[in-house]
């Protein structure tokens, strides 16, 4: 059930998720073997499809320091991937922050933006907090960490995440971790750690060291629901019984393969994750900034748009810095068709 917390907690050995030294999911996840893996592996690296970048610049709406602050409460901006800023109750927070140029270890190699953030973090304001979904590259960016953290009150993070916060310099009175179903209250606004079904890790030897999770977002009597990474599960119905509905759902849609079902959601399952946790507007993220899977960069927003449009689900997908009214937002524009238009010849 869920109870608030307060300070870090202080075993994993108290979770449910926790054993034999690393995190899991409820249902095991499904492996694909040495030979599987490498022939994945060669695909990424000698076999990718040219259309899985895009072939004119990404659309991007600059963002100004003045006009976050004018911005009226319950305003949401999609700054790349999975990283959202929103003003709640007065004040900014963040979703998995990453401004760097690649997602990996290092910055001369690794998938790299296909756009510039709509602003830098010089440029952000306070923030009230930042919502860690989980510690893979493209979701904690080490460097955008260490340079939000003396401007950031509050870190919240699954159990393990905020002790690799703590690690890296982040001090450690800012930072909370939470197991699934638990949660805290700052500045106003209510957050709960939910269950997702995916896998963490930062390195070959540190795999599921650190749990995943999915968010609930509650700020006065609006309501809105980040997936982070995740696989389809019947958790999605167990989040919408407990605390749905929700205003906004901004659900993962892209990066999927059929060789990793159970780590991430085709459009399908997505569309069905947003029903699940009982969702009003439904905004696909976890794509249009990073190559990340074998599919067209553009696919994800073609697929969801046909989706959701035969389900009747209002779909949002902004230009990156555009402003979102959470209760009211804008719907999709297709802005994507012009940076996968054909290359003149």
């Amino acid at each position: 059930m869920f109870f608030r917390s307060e300070s870090p907690v202080a075993s994993y050995a108290e979770s449910p998720q926790y054993a034999g030294g690393r995190f899991r999911n409820v249902a095991p996840r499904h492996r694909l073997g040495t030979l599987k893996t490498l022939a994945v592996m060669w695909r990424f690296a000698v076999g990718k499809p040219a259309d899985t970048v895009p072939n004119h610049p990404i659309a991007v709406q600059p963002l100004t320091t003045a006009a976050l602050l004018q911005a009226p409460d319950l305003s949401l901006w999609r700054l790349g991937h999975s990283t959202m800023l929103m003003k709640l109750d007065g004040q900014f927070w963040l979703t998995d922050p990453v401004f760097s140029e690649r997602a990996s270890p290092v910055q001369f190699a690794g998938p790299k933006r296909f756009h510039a953030p709509p602003l830098a973090i010089e440029d952000l304001p306070p923030i009230q907090g930042v919502i860690l979904s989980h510690d893979h590259y493209d979701h904690l960016d080490h460097a955008a960490v260490l340079k939000l953290a003396p401007k950031v009150e509050h870190f919240v993070a699954p159990l393990g995440v905020g002790d690799r916060l703590v690690a890296w310099g982040v001090p450690a009175a800012k930072v909370q971790q939470f197991d699934w179903w638990q949660g805290t209250t700052l500045g106003g606004v209510r957050l709960v750690a939910t269950p997702a079904q995916h896998f963490s890790g930062r390195s070959l030897s540190d795999g599921n060291r650190t749990l995943w999770a999915s968010w609930v977002i509650m700020a006065g009597d609006a309501r809105i629901f980040f997936s982070g990474d995740t696989g389809y599960f019947d958790g999605f119905k167990a989040i919408g019984e407990r605390f749905g509905p929700f205003d906004l759902t901004m659900v993962e849609t892209g990066a999927y393969n059929a060789d990793w079902p159970d780590v991430h959601m085709q459009p399908e399952q997505s569309l069905q994750a947003h029903q699940d946790v009982k969702g009003r507007h439904m905004m696909p993220i976890h794509n249009g900034t990073f190559d990340l899977s074998l599919h067209p960069w553009d696919e994800p927003f073609e697929r969801i748009t046909a989706l959701a449009a035969a389900a009747g689900v209002p779909l949002v997908a902004p230009v990156m810095g555009e402003r979102l009214d959470i209760r009211e937002p804008a719907l999709s524009r297709q802005w994507w068709r012009e940076a996968a238009a054909p290359v003149a010849r």
